[in-house]
C-alpha cells in the first residue's frame, strides 16, 4: 500500500475508533443525564451546577486564561453559589450572585475581559436555563426531553447524512466538517421527534411542535458553529479531553446551551419564571 492509500485508510480508521468511543459515552452519560432530569428538583441543579461550572473553566481554557485563578475561582465561585440559590428557589438571589461575580471576573481579567465575561454569561445562562425549564412540576420533564431529544437526533442526524451524503460545506472556514446534507439531515430528524411528542399529546398541536423543533434544532447548529468559531479564533480541536470520543464539555453541550437558552426565553415569556416548561409545550 501506498502512502497515498494509507492516509486515507488511517483517516477512516481513526474515524471508526472515534464514532465508537462516541457511542460508548453517549450510552453512559445519555442514562445518567435523562435519570438525573426526571428526578429534577436538587439532583438535576446540582447536575446543571457543576456542568456550567465546568464550561465556564473550559471556555477561560480555549482562550487561553485557564490558568489565571484570579479570574476562574470568582467565576466558579459565582456559577456554584448560584446554583445553591436555584436549588433553594430563589432566581433573584442567583442573579445578584452572578452578577457580583461578572463584576470581579471583569476587574481581575485585564485586556481579554470581554471574552472572561462571556465565559461566565455563557456558563450562566445555560444554568439558569436548565433549571427554570425543569422546574415546571407539570411540563418541566416533558420540555427537558423536547429539547434534549432535539439536540441529539439533530447531531445524529446531521453527522450519518453528512457522511453519507457529503457534498457542499456548510462554512468551510469555521467547521470543515459540516456540510450542508448534514445540517438538512440534523433538521429533518428533529421534526421527527416534534411528530412523536405531538403524535403522544405531551404537547401541543403538531404544526406548532414542528415549528418549535424547527428553530431549536436551528439554534443548535448555531451553536455548534458559534463554538466551533471560538475554538479556531484561538486555535484550539478540542475544549478538553473529558468525555471519550467527544472532547470536553463545550465540545459535548454547544448545542444544547444554545438551544435551552432559546427554549427558556420562548417558555418564558408565554409561562413565566414558574411556567417555563408549560410555556414552550403548551401553545
Amino acid at each position: 500500500m501506498t502512502d497515498d492509500e494509507a492516509a486515507p485508510a488511517a483517516a477512516s480508521e481513526q474515524g471508526s475508533r472515534n464514532l465508537v468511543m462516541r457511542v460508548a459515552a453517549a450510552l453512559v452519560l445519555a442514562p445518567v443525564a435523562i435519570a438525573l432530569a426526571y428526578m429534577g428538583g436538587v439532583a438535576w441543579s446540582l447536575l446543571v451546577t457543576l456542568a456550567a461550572a465546568g464550561l465556564f473553566a473550559e471556555w477561560l481554557v480555549v482562550t487561553g486564561l485557564g490558568r489565571e485563578l484570579r479570574i476562574v475561582v470568582p467565576g466558579v465561585v459565582a456559577l456554584l453559589l448560584a446554583g445553591l440559590c436555584l436549588m433553594a428557589g430563589r432566581i433573584d438571589a442567583a442573579l445578584i450572585v452572578l452578577a457580583v461575580g461578572a463584576v470581579v471576573v471583569a476587574l481581575t481579567s485585564g485586556a481579554r475581559r470581554n471574552w472572561a465575561i462571556a465565559g461566565l454569561l455563557y456558563a450562566a445562562a445555560a444554568e439558569i436555563a436548565s433549571v427554570l425549564l425543569r422546574l415546571d412540576t407539570a411540563k418541566g420533564f416533558a420540555a427537558l426531553m423536547f429539547v434534549l431529544l432535539i439536540v441529539w437526533v439533530t447531531d445524529i442526524g446531521g453527522y450519518f447524512a453528512g457522511r453519507s451524503i457529503g457534498g457542499p460545506k456548510l462554512w468551510m472556514r469555521v467547521s470543515p466538517k459540516k456540510t450542508w446534507a448534514g445540517a438538512v439531515g440534523g433538521f429533518v430528524a428533529s421534526l421527527l421527534v416534534a411528530a412523536g411528542f405531538a403524535a403522544s399529546e405531551i404537547g401541543s398541536t403538531g404544526p406548532l411542535l414542528m415549528l418549535v423543533s424547527a428553530v431549536l434544532s436551528v439554534v443548535s447548529q448555531l451553536g455548534d458553529l458559534f463554538e466551533s468559531a471560538v475554538k479556531r479564533r484561538f486555535g484550539v480541536k478540542d475544549s478538553s479531553h473529558l468525555i471519550p470520543g467527544h472532547g470536553g464539555l463545550m465540545d459535548r453541550l454547544d448545542g444544547f446551551v444554545a438551544a435551552v437558552i432559546v427554549a427558556a426565553i420562548f417558555g418564558f415569556l408565554r409561562g413565566g419564571a414558574d411556567g417555563v416548561g408549560r410555556g414552550l409545550m403548551v401553545w
